[in-house]
Parts: structure tokens; sequence; C-alpha cells
């Protein structure tokens, strides 16, 4: 059973070193983008937030990018919190599934992020929580020509050593541009 499962885990391993080594040499191409995130989870608040977004295709199949999110703040009154907000930054690896010529392509995202939560209470004190988030999501891309694509994702973010935080759902939809 082993030598069936390296064997299988050596083929896997080979197949996305031809696939990587060939998309860098031809189809290499960057991307911006912008979303709107909506961040949920079990405790108050939920975040409303904006990313930015760097990126890069390696091929139909794969990509990576860059991010940069920053909440807006949120008040909560009946917990006695001013204002909560949070910023994050981090790496997420992309795997798209081109369905032919429609320009539509499920995806599945995952990856990590350095998380900060920052929340001022109404006596004047005030906590600053950070630790890293592990992303995992899936969602939909459309490209609208060879330069402009939407996208939306659906993601769970597993925190650690954040107190208040221990998971988020995320809500985005967003805009790229390819170069």
């Amino acid at each position: 059973m082993k030598k069936i499962m390296i064997m299988f885990v050596s083929a896997l391993v080979s197949m996305f070193q031809v696939s990587v080594s060939q998309a860098v040499e031809n189809n290499y191409r960057p991307y911006l983008g912008l979303d709107y995130a909506y961040d949920a989870s079990s405790a108050h608040p939920h975040y409303n937030s904006v990313r930015a977004v760097l990126g890069s295709v390696y091929n139909p199949y794969f990509g990576t990018e860059v991010f940069y999110q920053y909440s807006d703040k949120d008040e909560m009154k009946p917990q006695g919190i001013r204002n909560a907000s949070f910023n994050a930054y981090g790496l997420d690896m992309l795997a798209y599934l081109p369905l032919g010529d429609s320009g539509v392509a499920p995806l599945l995202a995952a990856g990590i992020g350095q998380y900060t939560f920052k929340s001022k209470y109404a006596d004047g004190a005030h906590n600053n929580d950070h630790g890293w988030g592990y992303r995992l999501g899936a969602g939909l891309q459309y490209d609208i020509d060879s330069n402009w694509a939407v996208r939306a994702i659906v993601r769970y973010v597993k925190t650690d050593k954040i107190s208040a935080y221990k998971h988020l759902n995320e809500y985005t939809l967003g805009i790229r541009y390819t170069f």
C-alpha cells in the first residue's frame, strides 16, 4: 500500500512540475484586483472590508496572489465597544478549472494571512489582538475579456492565537485587471 501511495504522490508531483515549468515559460500574466469582503464570525462585530490584490496566473489552472485587507470601524454599543476594525495581509494559492471557452472558471483557494483586530471600548481601554489565519475558499471567476474578470469567493478562515475570533466566514466580490 505504501508503494502505491508513493507512486501516486510522485506522479502528482511530476505532473505539477511539468505544468508549472511550461506555464512560467508560456503564460505568466500578472494582475491587479480589488475586492469587497464581508467578514462574519460567531462573535460580533461583522466587518465590511476592502482588499487590494497583486497576483499572477501561471497557466489556465494555477495562480498565486498577495493581498492586503482593511475593514471599516464597526460600532458595538451593547457590548461596550466604541469601535472595532481589522487588517490582514497574506498569500493565497489558486486552482482554476476553466469550462471551455465560456470564460467561467470555478476555483479553489488556500492560503495564510496575518490578522490584527483592534477594539476601542467606551471606557477608553483598547485591545489589539493578532495572529495567523489559515484560509480555505471556493468560488467562481468570469473572464469578461482577455484583461478584465469578476470573481466571487466564499472563504473559511481559522485563526491562531486570536482570542476573540477563532474563525471567520468571508464573502468576497471583486474585479481583476490582467496585464
